[in-house]
């Protein structure tokens, strides 16, 4: 549930009055007849967007499709570090917020299980992956990711297999320039702050004893809980920890 008492749900056109009180009822926030003070989750036949403070953020994976298409996606860095010679790869995103690196996975070829604890990011992401759905270029893709809402240190250890590689990318300041990730950082940010239980998120993911933990920082920020990685690569803005379990 979310513990903004700010948040309101306002349904427009194509939204039954049914799906709008069921989605009220899973974030735990009320339906308004007009956009709230602070944020509103805006819920018409177009999806879920999140609004508030001049911005309106709407997952969008039909943007990332350049990336993952003709070529380009064995040149993003998170795929040359997950490449792996298993012939059908599972890996977990375990803090997953809009999934575009789980997406990259996907791509790639790994089933996907995500976990995100927040309600509202978790049902944008869902409202995301349904949309790529329908799309024959994407859907595909999606079909590999699958989604649970929670907590990843309670629940990664429940998937149904063992995991080859563990993705862990815990919330950390705004780290690029680009207005449109400014905006959904500045919106997601006001749902869910950075991770407090670095080490447990750590530890749980260690506990699975996968090929690779791969960890997202700020390129000069602190290793995750103090852990020293076996190696690191090195992007403009940001770095991958890669842990190799011995």
């Amino acid at each position: 549930m979310n513990d903004s008492p700010d948040l309101v749900i306002v349904a427009g056109d194509g939204v039954s009055v049914e799906a709008a009180l069921a989605l009220s009822k899973r974030v735990g926030a009320p339906l308004s007849d007009t956009m709230g003070e602070g944020l509103t989750l805006a819920y018409d036949k177009s999806g879920l967007s999140l609004v508030g403070y001049g911005m309106r953020f709407q997952g969008d994976y039909e943007a990332l499709l350049r990336r993952i298409s003709g070529g380009r996606l064995s040149h993003e860095m998170l795929v040359k570090i997950a490449k792996t010679k298993t012939e059908h790869p599972v890996a977990i995103d375990a803090a997953a917020g809009m999934g575009e690196d789980a997406l990259l996975l996907a791509a790639a070829g790994y089933t996907v299980y995500l976990f995100e604890q927040d309600a509202v990011i978790a049902a944008l992401l869902s409202d995301t992956i349904e949309r790529a759905k329908r799309n024959p270029a994407l859907k595909e893709v999606v079909d590999r990711m699958i989604l649970t809402e929670g907590n990843s240190i309670e629940l990664m250890s429940s998937i149904p297999e063992k995991p080859d590689l563990i993705y862990l990318d815990p919330m950390f300041p705004a780290r690029s320039k680009s207005g449109l990730v400014n905006k959904k950082l500045q919106l997601i940010q006001k749902l869910e702050q950075p991770c407090a239980q670095e080490r447990e998120l750590l530890e749980a993911a260690l506990s699975l004893r996968p090929k690779k933990i791969v960890v997202k920082r700020p390129l000069n920020g602190e290793t995750l809980a103090g852990r020293k990685p076996s190696y690191t690569i090195k992007g403009k803005a940001i770095r991958y920890d890669v842990i190799v379990p011995s």
